[in-house]
């Protein structure tokens, strides 16, 4: 067996042993279930571009070299065929789809297989860890196979055989893997739409195209970045586009358009059927956040003196792809809501029986300007399935469903987790590099080393003691840290208290609370800090440098170090409605807040209020 990185670069030597340049590409064919090789690209003097027949003038090979069977003179440039590609240039290091991982990979290497008489097949495309170490250098991957291996930690390849793979397009940018012969259109919307989500944006579009137009819409309404949406729909023909929301459920293909410029929005909306158009734009009439925006007007409502047999008989008559019924409503002759029965009640019932003698009388319903979230809140609430959406006069406009109660919950739990700092629910913690998450969950670490360079060569170059940098800031970790838990009180203040409920503190009230608990805090720290010193002079502790510290002593310089990093906590609540005002502000203008962008801000300036003022005393 041998890989592709361990044949780009090497020597080409031809049949006299002269040197005629280095691999840059092998050419397959990919008409086989494992295709051979059938060309070989080169570099050659010059940095010229070469392409020779594998099967013709390659007579071995190795994983240093490739020997030719042919001087230099006798050989002829090749063409690619209809049916080959060039591996590294269209597969190596591009993204591929997994149809049976539902998911998306990277092609880190590709694996070859060696026959008699010299030739070479293309077995399947490496997509784990080993390939990326590998193409660095091979040593680097043995050494880490040998010791995972001796922790008990075998680190295994990660092969997905050629044969299973379906190609889309002859230059491989857009290749599936159909592992179980799978394609796209057979997994769910769900699943599609994770795998579009993770794609590169240049891929997304082709992908996205190879799906019919029922599946395209259903991946659609599943997608969750609802700008990603919006792009998608750009990239479309038009009448494609229109076709694709004619297809979706009223309330998603609404939330589609309110994403798209105006005239593109006014253009697909023309393109629509009479009917599809109107129950679209009536949802477009409610205010972005409300029920009316979420609601779909797929109800079935039957007069109230209808019975079991009627209900029966008008399921039946629905369509196919009709929003599932959960309950049958009753109306009076003006469609006021009456009542509500369930499916199973049906079934209970003979065929007969009016509706209304079973029917469920007193219904918790919502107005279409509710708040979306306080009916998906009631829907948990009381358990239910839909809840029935009413006009001012009682009549029956629409119903909210759980399934889509669930995605706002989803995304007010994603808000909330963005705000206080945390990962959002399609963050994939696996793919995030290691350097990213210390910087954003350690960041403190990273200011307080800063801070220590810049205080000692401060100091250095003041007093001659570097070391007066260090005690001094020595106390700021208390500083920093305080100022993330002063952020963590902002949120947990702004997530907990409705700015516009009567029972929610004023501003004065929240800052007052604040500076009490930044006070208590600073005070019992550097209480502790003298307290410790104090004994440490007690007991004679030995002198730590010579003259010339900020204090007069080491300990001295240690505590107003600490005496600096209690003033700036308490500093740090004072500040503390400031950020509240912030946070309330973007949530009005709909702009999202992020909770570790809000604790590095409130860190950065813990961190410069504590450096100037340990300049200003350390030298006063």
């Amino acid at each position: 067996m041998i890989y592709l990185s361990q044949l780009l670069g090497n020597a080409i030597y031809d049949v006299n042993g002269e040197k005629i340049g280095v691999v840059s590409d092998l050419g397959i064919a990919t008409g086989e279930v494992f295709p051979r090789v059938t060309s070989l690209a080169f570099m050659g003097p010059g940095k010229t571009p070469f392409m020779i027949s594998w099967k013709k003038y390659v007579a071995s090979y190795d994983e240093n070299e490739i020997e030719l069977k042919v001087p230099s003179t006798d050989l002829r440039f090749s063409y690619l065929q209809p049916d080959e590609v060039l591996i590294a240039r269209d597969l190596l290091n591009k993204q591929i789809v997994d149809t049976r991982g539902m998911r998306v990979v990277r092609v880190n290497d590709l694996k070859l297989s060696d026959t008699s008489s010299q030739q070479l097949r293309l077995l399947g495309a490496e997509v784990g860890i080993r390939g990326i170490l590998r193409s660095l250098w091979a040593p680097l991957e043995q050494g880490v196979c040998k010791a995972a291996r001796a922790l008990g930690k075998p680190i295994p390849e990660r092969i997905i055989a050629w044969n299973y793979m379906d190609l889309i397009e002859r230059d491989l940018s857009n290749v599936k893997l159909s592992v179980s012969h799978k394609t796209l259109d057979d997994m769910h919307p769900a699943d599609i739409a994770d795998i579009i989500e993770k794609l590169d944006p240049r891929l997304r579009g082709q992908v996205f195209a190879t799906l019919d137009d029922e599946m395209a819409a259903e991946a659609m309404a599943e997608l969750d970045d609802d700008e990603m949406a919006a792009e998608l729909v750009d990239g479309m023909a038009d009448a494609d586009a229109s076709k694709m929301l004619s297809e979706m459920d009223p309330d998603d293909a609404a939330e589609l358009v309110s994403e798209l410029d105006y005239e593109k929005a006014e253009k697909l909306l023309r393109l629509m059927g009479v009917k599809e158009q109107a129950a679209i734009r009536q949802l477009l009439g409610y205010r972005e956040g409300t029920a009316g925006r979420i609601m779909t007007q797929e109800f079935l409502a039957l007069d109230e003196g209808a019975t079991v047999a009627d209900a029966a008989k008008a399921i039946r008559s629905l369509d196919e792809d009709f929003e599932s019924v959960r309950y049958v409503y009753l109306v009076d002759e003006e469609q006021h809501l009456t009542g509500a029965v369930t499916l199973i009640q049906l079934i209970q019932n003979e065929a007969d029986t009016p509706l209304g003698k079973f029917a469920e009388t007193e219904l918790v319903t919502a107005s279409a300007e509710d708040d979306q979230e306080d009916v998906a809140e009631d829907i948990a609430k009381y358990n239910l399935l839909a809840m029935p959406v009413v006009d001012d006069d009682g009549k029956l406009i629409g119903i909210v469903t759980v399934d889509d109660a669930l995605e706002v919950m989803e995304e007010e739990h994603e808000e909330d987790l963005v705000i206080v700092g945390g990962d959002s629910l399609g963050t994939n913690a696996e793919s995030e590099n290691v350097f990213t998450r210390l910087v954003s969950h350690e960041s403190w670490f990273f200011l307080w080393v800063i801070a220590l360079g810049v205080l000692m060569a401060f100091f250095g170059d003041r007093t001659g003691s570097v070391l007066n940098g260090l005690l001094l800031v020595t106390g700021l970790p208390i500083a920093l840290r305080t100022a993330n838990d002063m952020v963590r009180y902002v949120v947990t203040f702004y997530l907990d208290h409705d700015e516009d409920d009567e029972d929610t503190p004023s501003m004065l009230g929240f800052a007052l609370r604040g500076m009490f608990s930044g006070a208590v805090h600073a005070a019992i720290v550097y209480l502790v800090v003298y307290g410790v010193t104090a004994v440490l002079e007690g007991v004679g502790l030995p002198p730590i440098a010579g003259e010339g510290f900020v204090g007069g002593s080491a300990l001295a310089t240690l505590r107003l170090g600490f005496l600096i990093a209690a003033c700036v906590s308490v500093f740090g609540f004072v500040t503390a409605p400031f950020y509240l005002a912030v946070v309330r502000r973007r949530d009005a203008s709909g702009d999202d807040t992020n909770g570790n962008s809000l604790r590095m801000v409130a860190m950065v300036v813990a961190c410069v209020v504590f450096v100037v003022a340990a300049m200003f005393l350390g030298v006063a």
